[in-house]
């Protein structure tokens, strides 16, 4: 009787938090709803009209949708691979014992904390300039042509700018999953004659996987939506080389003033992104069972 009160007592207390969670969530989704039917610019103000899923077909139908929908693949493919692999080197690297550890893995964790607007343009301006930038003295340097990066490769350059944002994010995570492995595995390999790569491949590899499953939800979750690296550096640019989902969204609404357009836009992102949520978390659950 006791247990049946203490749960009521903590799911009463629960009920606020959780109904003022639905509200946060739940209005701005049905606003959205809204508004996706209807055929709704604010340079037209008054004119609003009911227009059903008209906006849902003109935005599916866009050429610039496939675009984008291709471009935000390959955007989070390419940070995906970057960011997982060069984590997996790096807290390999961190996880052996050398003189200023901690002063070394504090600067590998920094990029994180930079503001993604700030890292664009550092990028951008002292880094990738095809004239002062860092890369292009060094080319310069070896008596090569500076390359323009945001010009010949530009979806290329923004997925190195996330990556380096998102490398130290999937380095501590899986630092830390390295070093809870037993030594004592490590130490029997080596004894029964395994090499360096078998024991990676046999050993580390399989150990870490939960935590690359994680790392790959998290960063997939939150990469979709990546934004400010491409209105700071390209606009979506040259055309629509650097134009993803959320990006086109963008347009529709703040220079198009297409709220209606922009709102089934919106609706199609979310959808999009719960269809990768729902399958990486699946894939998870399978890797922990």
């Amino acid at each position: 009787m006791a247990t049946l009160q203490t749960r009521a007592s903590a799911r009463l207390m629960m009920t606020p938090a959780v109904v003022l969670l639905l509200l946060w969530m739940a209005v701005p989704l049905a606003m959205t709803l809204y508004f996706s039917m209807l055929r709704y610019n604010l340079l037209m103000p008054g004119m609003e009209e009911w227009a059903g899923f008209l906006n849902y077909r003109f935005f599916l139908t866009d050429p610039a949708f496939f675009t984008g929908l291709l471009n935000t693949l390959l955007l989070v493919g390419g940070v995906l691979v970057i960011s997982v692999g060069g984590g997996i080197l790096m807290a390999l690297l961190l996880d052996q014992p050398f003189f200023g550890q901690g002063i070394v893995r504090l600067m590998v964790i920094a990029p994180f904390f930079v503001m993604p607007t700030v890292s664009a343009l550092v990028w951008k301006n002292m880094l990738m300039h095809p004239v002062n930038g860092l890369f292009a003295w060094i080319a310069r340097t070896f008596g090569l042509q500076p390359m323009d990066w945001f010009g010949e490769a530009p979806l290329f350059s923004i997925v190195l700018i996330v990556s380096w944002q998102w490398l130290p994010f999937a380095t501590l995570i899986l630092l830390t999953a390295l070093q809870s492995l037993d030594t004592e595995q490590k130490e029997a390999a080596e004894m029964d004659g395994a090499g360096a790569i078998s024991r990676f491949v046999y050993i580390v590899l399989p150990h870490m996987a939960r935590a690359i499953t994680v790392v790959v939800l998290i960063e997939t979750i939150f990469l979709l939506s990546v934004f400010a690296e491409i209105l700071v550096t390209t606009n979506g640019g040259p055309g629509v080389q650097t134009t993803t989902v959320t990006y086109l969204v963008y347009v529709q609404a703040l220079l198009q003033f297409d709220v209606g357009g922009a709102s089934a836009g919106g609706i199609v992102a979310v959808v999009l992104a719960n269809i990768v949520a729902i399958f990486l978390i699946r894939l998870i659950g399978k890797n922990l069972e």
